[in-house]
This record gives C-alpha cells, sequence and structure tokens, in this order.
C-alpha cells in the first residue's frame, strides 16, 4: 500500500495533484523538484501499477516485491535500486529483528519499499521536512537520509549487543553461574550471525555510493553528497568492527566454557575415582575373609575381628589424607 507521497521543491513540500503519475509528470515538466512516494509491503498488483507508471526494470521490481535481497546497488538505464537491511533490538528478550527496506532512486522521484515491522521511515520523512538544506539537493538526499538512518541503527544494536555480552562474559565466568550457559552463548551467537549477514554486505554498496568518476559514479546522486555518504560508510565501518569483535569474542567465550566443562567433568571424574578406592579397600578385605576357607590366618583369634576393622579404617584414612593433598577430594 501506498503509506504516503509528496511533491518538493526546493528542500519544501508542495502541494500537487494527489495521483502521482500526474505528480511526477509536473514536477519533471517544472524541472526543480521531485516525488518522494512511500509504500509499505505492496502485493504484486499494487506494485505493478506503480513500476508501469515509473518506468522500474523488471528485475528490480521483482525483487522489491519478494524481498529477501542482500543490500546492494544494482544501476539500470532509468534507475538506480538500493537494498537495505534494517535492524532493530528487543530488550524484553534480548534478541535482534531484521526487517528490509528499498529504495528507487531515478529522474526527479525516488520511491521507498519496505518490507517487515521494523522500518525506520515512520518519523523520517517529518524530519527531513524540517531539513529543507538537505531535501535542496534532491532525492539523492532521501537516498543518504535513509541509509544514514539504517546505520545509526545499527550503531545502537551493536551497542546492546555489546551490553549483552559483557553480562554474558560475567556469568560464564563466575563460580555456580555458568550452567546453561553454552545454550545461551550459542542462540546469542545467532543474534550476531544474522545482525552480520545486514551489516557486512552493505560495505560494498556504501563505498561505491563515495566513488567519483564517469565509470564508477552511480547516477542521480550530485557530487556535493558524495562527502555524505562517506559518513555513513565511515560509520558503518564502525558497525563491522564491532560485530567482528563481537563474534570473535563469542568463539572465545564457547572455548573457554568448553573449558570449563571439561575442567569440571575431569574434577568430578577425579573425586569419584578417589571414593571408589576409598569404598575399594574394605570391600577387598572383607571379600577375602568372607571366602570361608578353614585354614586363615587370625581366623580364630579373639582380636581379629577388631583388628581389621582398624586395618580397614587405618587404610581408609591414609587414602584420604592422600587424596586430599593431591586436590582430587
Amino acid at each position: 500500500m501506498i503509506v504516503d507521497c509528496g511533491t518538493y521543491r526546493d528542500g519544501k513540500r508542495t502541494r500537487g495533484p494527489e495521483d502521482f503519475s500526474e505528480a511526477l509528470a509536473e514536477v519533471r515538466a517544472a524541472g526543480d523538484g521531485f516525488l518522494w512516494i512511500g509504500l509499505a509491503d505492496p502485493t504484486t498488483a499494487e506494485f505493478d501499477h506503480v513500476a508501469e507508471e515509473f518506468g522500474l526494470h523488471p528485475l528490480a521490481v521483482e525483487d522489491a516485491v519478494t524481498a529477501h535481497q542482500r543490500p546492494k546497488v544494482d544501476i539500470y538505464r532509468d534507475s538506480v535500486f538500493t537494498v537495505l537491511k534494517t535492524a532493530a533490538y528487543h530488550q524484553s528478550d534480548e534478541t535482534v529483528s531484521i526487517g528490509e527496506l528499498m529504495i528507487f532512486l531515478g529522474d526527479s522521484y525516488v520511491m521507498t519499499v519496505r518490507h517487515g515491522p521494523e522500518s525506520p521511515l515512520k518519523d523520517l520523512r517529518a524530519t527531513l521536512e524540517e531539513q529543507p538544506e538537505l531535501l535542496a539537493h534532491g532525492p539523492a538526499a532521501v537516498l543518504y537520509a535513509v541509509c544514514d538512518l539504517v546505520v545509526d541503527q545499527y550503531l545502537d544494536v551493536a551497542t546492546e549487543l555489546q551490553t549483552d555480552l559483557d553480562e554474558l562474559e560475567e556469568q560464564i565466568f563466575s563460580p555456580g553461574r555458568s550452567r546453561g550457559a553454552a545454550e545461551r552463548i550459542y542462540g546469542f551467537k545467532r543474534q550476531v550471525v544474522g545482525f552480520r549477514k545486514a551489516t557486512f554486505p552493505l560495505m560494498e554498496p556504501a563505498l561505491r555510493l563515495t566513488r567519483v568518476g564517469a565509470d564508477v559514479q552511480v547516477p542521480f546522486v550530485a557530487a556535493e553528497l558524495r562527502p555524505y555518504f562517506r559518513d555513513v560508510a565511515d560509520h558503518l565501518a564502525k558497525v563491522n568492527e564491532v560485530v567482528e569483535s563481537l563474534d570473535r569474542l563469542l568463539s572465545d567465550i564457547l572455548s573457554a566454557n568448553l573449558a570449563q566443562v571439561s575442567v569440571q567433568q575431569n574434577d568430578d571424574m577425579r573425586k569419584i575415582s578417589a571414593w571408589a578406592a576409598l569404598a575399594a579397600v574394605p570391600t577387598m578385605i572383607a571379600g577375602i575373609y568372607g571366602m570361608n576357607f578353614e585354614h586363615m590366618p587370625e581366623l580364630r583369634q579373639p582380636w581379629g575381628y577388631p583388628a581389621v576393622l582398624v586395618v580397614m579404617a587405618g587404610v581408609c584414612v591414609g587414602l584420604h589424607r592422600l587424596f586430599k593433598r593431591a586436590g582430587w577430594l
């Protein structure tokens, strides 16, 4: 569905035809403005009508409707198609949800298509309308603002994930609190991997928007906006560094947790072995004297029974002290 449609001249929203086809024709005829149309989860029929009016490439239309695309910038004859992944952190269950956002940039128009609930565009239009000096740069200014907002969200998510990682480290290395830690590590790693799939592939398209030259320059993006996109690329590089460090630290924490489990298991086995040895000595002596042979030493001595008990107790006490000194008990 079409969420909003507006025409802009000199960075300010103006009244124009309600029909987007007439609005686009009007701004192209005037040559001093652009049309910004926003769509949310459009159906194939809805988007086909819009695509026909704007003359969008069929491959880009297919990607925009089906979604689930990697972040990218595709250049067609009459338009530039950009795909971004949006991210949002949910404090309640410590998860990261990923959405999708497409931007079509062309002659005197910019079109935003969002999929999923995690859209950062709800307030962006109102915010940009308060910055006419930025919108005066044309439709590419909207592309910059969207990219900047998405990457700022990445920074927020990365900060929250870093906080969760600090808490996870404290749990892992605190005595008595590491139970169930491996499951949480794997769950956390899945969140980081999903977030990484949104941030890392965007680096190449972000750098592409900063390049200047006849053979590399992205059309419909004015040269004066290149520094803005360079700033977005710098912030994205910072996000990717944080995500990479999170992924590396998670692998190290998982290894440390597995080592802790192995040490604990070895310690448990030593204790079990020590107690088994303590039980084995009296069992062996009792087994010998339980064989019921007629001619056995001390079998008919009145002090034989207490002597055997004393030997059993003495050997057990000696073994206990030995195992205690060795750290097995």
